[in-house]
């Protein structure tokens, strides 16, 4: 049995709890009544729909054209720092498909491959490794439907993809 203090703790617990429900409900009902709140919620899921668009804008850029030396500067320029971002943001697989891109597009992607390997961590870099033919393929590829040289161009892109080489364009043609 109860004693009469612990009657009055459990009495006081249960009207405390009873009250902050009650206060809860009152001030939900208040915030749902009020005519801003649906035009604030909109606006919050508009912006937030928004945002995921543009970080999908971010993450799935068109190709350039492989024939024009400045449209694959700029392409190699755009991943890089989009990689950059999404590494500092936490998101490693898309940082690394964007920096497996400039990989496999740079004149001199042995260079480019241990300023990355000294600047990522571990994991990050041997995933970037692991991806290097995948993304060689899928660019040899696009190069390829593209009409990008005579064919022996791309069959050096190919060749370089199956081989795991992260190169797609000649070291003549300079990207730096």
């Amino acid at each position: 049995m109860l004693s009469t203090p612990q009657w009055i703790a459990v009495g006081t617990g249960a009207a405390l709890g009873a009250a902050f429900i009650g206060y809860c409900i009152y001030f939900d009902q208040k915030r749902r009544s009020d005519p801003d709140f649906r035009k604030k919620l909109k606006e919050r899921r508009s912006r937030v729909r928004q945002q995921r668009q543009d970080q999908d804008r971010r993450r799935t850029n068109p190709l350039p054209n492989f024939n024009d030396p400045s449209q694959m500067q700029a392409y190699f320029l755009q991943e890089v720092q989009l990689g950059e971002e999404l590494l500092a943001e936490g998101d490693y697989e898309n940082a690394v498909e964007h920096l497996s891109n400039a990989v496999t597009l740079c004149g001199q992607p042995q260079q480019l491959l241990q300023i990355l390997q000294q600047s990522l961590p571990p994991q990050v870099f041997q995933l970037l490794v692991q991806r290097l033919p995948a993304t060689g393929m899928r660019l040899a590829r696009a190069a390829r439907d593209a009409g990008v040289g005579g064919g022996g161009a791309e069959e050096a892109a190919m060749a370089a993809a199956l081989a795991g080489e992260p190169r797609l364009i000649s070291e003549d043609a300079e990207l730096e």
